[in-house]
């Protein structure tokens, strides 16, 4: 282990934060969006419900202003850097041990698999509370319920006044625990990074193979992009749901007592769909995200 650690490149981090707190700067407005949708049950009296992202958008510009938009944008920046930063970090660590420091080894599917799931338990331990803030945050709604209410907000749901307020606050009243909702979700959000980041890979090898070269020779612009949209489409596709379980558990109002009764409800009141709330602006906000920081990242490594 003490070995693996002397290992780690500090560019693979460098190029994880740099990469996670442009895109978040970029793409914020969507993922409170996502949040919204992902929460909104429809049984909600005291929450604004929107019909579509053009309404969503609409409704929180009328409500909140053009600050509305960046409602929990602090811990979602720090989010997105340190978990950018520190999956690449673990991911590569582990990745260069597996290949024995040979970089130009091509990892088997299991090697891909034990390298992603790695990183992103460890990614997870560290960062869930800072999570838990962002939705806290984000869920932090105006004083009127928005085009097509029909009801008022006589007060925020919750009422953090920044970042670290909302972690003082939350670690007094509901403890170490409250900063660890959807934990359990979270680690299904594990198998995310690894489909994603195991596609990623393998559709880099295998353009490397049919243009017959090494494997971690660097590819164009284009290239990046088109393996990071491809390869996030096909996790979100496959592990979405977790995101709304997620979302809701992280939820103030949070009526459910664990994942399975989240999941039980939802299917029970929702259906099959409501496991899919928010999806369409979940992939407006993380194909761009993805393929933003990867670019990054990757023209931050092979440069360096």
């Amino acid at each position: 282990m003490i070995h693996t650690l002397k290992s780690a490149r500090i560019e693979h981090a460098m190029g994880g934060i740099s990469g996670g707190v442009v895109s978040t700067l970029v793409l914020h407005p969507l993922d409170l969006i996502k949040i919204r949708f992902a929460v909104d049950d429809g049984k909600a009296a005291n929450r604004p419900s929107y019909s579509n992202i053009r309404h969503a958008f609409k409704s929180i510009y009328i409500q909140e202003g053009f600050k509305g938009f960046y409602k929990g944008v602090t811990p979602n920046v720090i989010g997105g850097g340190v978990s950018w930063g520190l999956y690449f970090l673990f991911y590569n660590t582990i990745k260069t041990e597996l290949q024995g420091g040979d970089t130009k080894q091509a990892l088997t599917m299991p090697g891909h698999f034990a390298a992603a799931s790695g990183a992103g338990l460890l990614t997870l331990a560290l960062t869930n509370p800072i999570w838990v803030v962002k939705t806290r945050l984000c869920l932090q709604y105006g004083n009127q319920m928005g085009l097509g209410g029909s009801a008022s907000l006589s007060a925020p749901i919750s009422s953090y006044k920044g970042m670290t307020h909302a972690l003082i606050t939350i670690a007094k009243q509901e403890g170490p625990r409250g900063l660890y909702r959807g934990f359990v979700p979270g680690l299904f959000g594990v198998s995310h990074g690894v489909v994603q980041f195991t596609a990623y890979e393998y559709l880099k090898n295998w353009w490397s193979h049919y243009k017959n070269q090494p494997i971690d020779t660097k590819l164009g612009t284009m290239e990046y992009l088109a393996f990071a949209a491809v390869s996030k489409l096909i996790a979100a596709s496959i592990t979405y749901p977790y995101q709304v379980v997620r979302s809701r558990l992280q939820d103030v109002n949070c009526p459910y007592g664990s994942s399975r009764d989240c999941v039980r409800q939802i299917l029970r009141y929702e259906g099959v769909r409501g496991l899919y709330n928010g999806m369409r602006p979940y992939l407006l906000h993380v194909v761009p995200n993805v393929c933003i920081v990867l670019l990054i990242y990757e023209q931050f490594t092979n440069n360096s």
